[in-house]
């Protein structure tokens, strides 16, 4: 496996986890949910990390696999930014 699968990967992680908790507190605050739907937004976007995470490793070209690192830190940053 080449190092940089295993860095861009890691890149796509940890700001990946931060939105996993992000969603979890929008679906929380904004819909007024039940601890059930809370729970079931994170699994959702907890299972869309891991597949993403499985694909930088495995199968996904460079290019492809450093702009999804991008378009998540992005995605972060705009998150914590507008909260």
């Amino acid at each position: 496996m080449e190092a940089w699968r295993v860095f861009a990967t890691v890149l796509l992680a940890v700001p990946g986890f931060v939105i996993v908790l992000l969603t979890m507190a929008k679906t929380r605050d904004r819909r007024n949910a039940t601890s059930g739907q809370v729970a079931l937004g994170g699994a959702i976007s907890f299972t869309v990390l891991v597949v993403l995470c499985v694909l930088t490793l495995t199968v996904l070209e460079p290019t492809v696999a450093w702009v999804l690192v991008g378009g998540v830190t992005v995605a972060v940053t705009v998150m914590l930014l507008a909260s």
